[in-house]
């Protein structure tokens, strides 16, 4: 078992807000209020590919997607979502804005660069890799290097953007050439595991994903979680999963990492008989106060409807940094620990309980032995209909702020943690429409030649057959793609800092800017969290815009940035940012200098032949800021480089030339491509100071 022991003094309670009623720890359908265990140090591991066999010619399996099985006549579809879930199909009406003020602070940008891609994905670890969209951002920042993690690929830069790790390109090949990923390494290989899929012989490793990170410079030390779903050699999963926590050993994070492990399977199996687990820890993320290093998940019932609430996991902060073969842990559940209206009964659980993370060493909060913060919203179903699971209203005007005190004892043989909350009025948000990009619900340009490819019928192929599609499909699909409409969020809570004596925070939402209609647009917020007052808080959209996936990043003294993607009627998926600070709030917004839109999204979830209908164009899911001083790096996802219908094609249409691989536009020399066949994402860097 990864929880090795029960630690003494497990007796605290959750407090009703409002109320001050402790809620306990056996009542009925509700979870322990929280469970002190100890994990094992699992390993260490380094940013090195690990074995593989090349994938090219002869490969045992084509699919492209976890879960997929080779069929007689080529690879089915994608046949659903398997991480990142929402329950909420709908959506709300949204306040009627108009343009924010300029704010104090004015971000000046100093570098950027292309992050990690979908070409680096796919390709890593000689092409033993699925092919996965969104990424879901990781970023962190700190002794002169900039982490990146994405689903499911890793890398560290310097300050100009050049990896710092190995050059692995010789060594890389697919297809029977050397393929440059930027020096990136796979996740299953950093966290020590074998390749994701072997395409010689078909056989399935550990699903990796939803990667997330920090920087802690009080500790000086790099801390990454993932979730990891268990896969049998064929791709069925065994419905276990877990949290793999990684913490660089020293302020480098190109040398070695120890790895921690936190079993989630059954994390949530006290609600109610409706949604037993085995669960889904889904959609973990990371935070950090002065002891403690704080996970939080979304548990998901794997075989019924509905939600289990949010889980928050309390480890020792100091035991993670040494090292420490035993770290403690407390698990709390909030299921139950709101009141407010729910189809479970008089309470509702948590949902995307956002724990915060402080820049620098001297912004803890060190009240009450130590206090971790965390947000979190509550107009999705998760939140007001966890058992049915459907059948909300998808709008409110509360936030839920989260108090986790006494965290000091977290260091001690008996942490004693308690967790209270309180609701906050805020102004109103709503679940978000789709985004809008040039083109959506018309047939795919050229610009998008995946979407293009599917509709095709007359190119000439290199086998003297006709009709692009038949490079991607077995049987003939439908001719009848469009553009697609990118997801937006949920109002689920992005991520959270607490800065300057505030917390911050922002999600998605629903907005009528200028009169012109429901777009996607921004939320945000700065509170007071010992008196529970929102100090400032506002919206940000734009007439013919939406923005989406807010990543908030605020320095010591108060001025930050705040990272989302900028699409609409006219540009395609861009890196966005725009000023915060506590005195006028969020200023003009802008897209970051080489953060244009080169093309629409053109990735294998906007196309009915792939995923079936209707298509769900993922995107996101989240974006990341990271605080190093007076700087703030953000990233996000967007289009980096477009691709000619003919460079898409390459050899593979009649007299073309350039890769053996479709889709890459990575011409003759193999490579590096700008994307692959099946999809377009790149993720953008910045750095700012504001």
């Amino acid at each position: 078992m990864l929880r090795a022991r029960l630690l003494p003094g497990a007796a605290a309670a959750i407090l009703l807000s409002g109320l001050g009623v402790p809620i306990a720890a056996t009542a009925a359908h509700a979870a322990p209020a929280w469970n002190a265990t100890t994990i094992s140090l699992a390993g260490s591991s380094s940013p090195t590919t690990g074995y593989f066999t090349p994938s090219g010619a002869g490969d045992a399996t084509q699919a492209e997607f976890p879960g997929q099985l080779d069929e007689p006549d080529g690879p089915a579809p994608y046949s659903g979502t398997i991480t990142d879930r929402s329950l909420s199909h709908g959506n709300g009406k949204g306040a009627s804005v108009t343009g924010t003020a300029r704010a104090k602070s004015d971000p000046g940008f100093v570098t950027g660069f292309e992050g990690l891609n979908l070409y680096q994905q796919r390709y890593a670890r000689g092409g033993n890799q699925f092919t996965v969209e969104p990424p879901d951002q990781a970023l962190c920042v700190g002794n002169g290097y900039t982490v990146e993690a994405v689903n499911d690929v890793f890398n560290v830069y310097g300050s100009a953007g050049g990896s710092r790790l190995p050059d692995n390109t010789a060594a890389n090949a697919v297809s029977g050439f050397p393929r440059d990923v930027h020096h990136a390494v796979d996740l299953n290989s950093f966290l020590g595991y074998a390749p994701a899929i072997d395409r010689t012989t078909g056989v399935r490793a550990q699903n990796v994903t939803d990667p997330t990170c920090i920087y802690d410079a009080q500790t000086q030390r790099f801390y990454l979680v993932v979730l990891t779903l268990e896969s049998r050699p064929n791709g069925s999963l065994t419905l276990v999963n877990h949290l793999d926590l990684a913490v660089s050993q020293t302020a480098d994070p190109t040398r070695s990492w120890s790895i921690y492990k936190i079993d989630v399977t059954n994390d949530g199996s006290s609600q109610p008989t409706d949604n037993p687990c085995p669960c889904l820890g889904d959609y973990p993320h990371i935070g950090a106060d002065a002891n403690g290093i704080y996970l939080t998940t979304n548990a998901y019932p794997w075989n019924s409807n509905g939600f289990n609430g949010a889980q928050i996991y309390a480890l020792s902060k100091a035991q993670l940094a040494a090292g420490a073969p035993a770290v403690n842990v407390v698990h709390l559940d909030t299921f139950g620990a709101v009141n407010a209206p729910s189809d479970a009964g008089p309470t509702q659980p948590g949902f995307t309980v956002w724990p915060a993370h402080s820049p620098g060493t001297g912004s803890y909060d060190t009240s009450n032995g130590g206090t971790e913060y965390l947000l979190s919203s509550n107009a999705a179903d998760e939140a007001t209909h966890p058992v049915a699971g459907t059948g909300g209203a998808y709008v409110s005007n509360q936030l839920v702020v989260w108090s986790l005190t006494n965290t000091a004892s977290l260091g001690t043989a008996t942490p004693a943690l308690k967790l209270t909350n309180k609701l906050l009025g805020v102004n109103t948000y709503a679940i978000p429409p789709k985004q809008h990009q040039p083109g959506s619900g018309t047939a795919p340009g050229v610009n998008a030649p995946q979407g293009h490819c599917i509709n095709d019928t007359s190119t000439a192929l290199f086998n003297g057959q006709t009709g692009c599609w038949r490079l991607l499909f077995g049987g003939q699909p439908a001719h009848n793609e469009v553009v697609s409409t990118p997801d937006s969020n949920d109002t689920r809570m992005q991520q959270v800092m607490y800065a300057n004596g505030k917390l911050w925070g922002a999600l998605d939402t629903a907005l009528n800017p200028g009169g012109g209609g429901q777009r996607a647009g921004i939320a945000w917020y700065a509170i007071n969290p010992s008196t529970t007052k929102v100090v400032v808080q506002g919206y940000l959209g734009a007439a013919g815009h939406d923005f989406t996936y807010p990543a908030i990043g605020v320095t010591a003294s108060g001025r930050g940035v705040m990272a989302f993607t900028a699409t609409g009627d006219t540009v395609n998926p861009s890196a966005a940012y725009a000023s915060i600070d506590a005195k006028l709030g969020v200023g003009a917004w802008g897209i970051v200098p080489g953060g244009d839109g080169a093309a629409p999204a053109d990735g294998f979830t906007s196309y009915k032949a792939q995923v079936g209908t209707p298509p769900r164009t993922r995107w996101g899911d989240y974006g990341a800021a990271s605080v190093d001083g007076n700087s703030v790096w953000i990233a996000s996802e967007y289009v980096a480089s477009g691709c000619s219908y003919t460079d898409w094609g390459g050899p593979f249409f009649a007299g073309g030339t350039g890769d053996n691989l479709l889709g890459t536009c990575g011409g003759a020399s193999h490579g590096p491509g700008s994307r692959t066949a099946l999809g377009n994402w790149s993720t953008r860097i910045s750095q700012f100071v504001p």
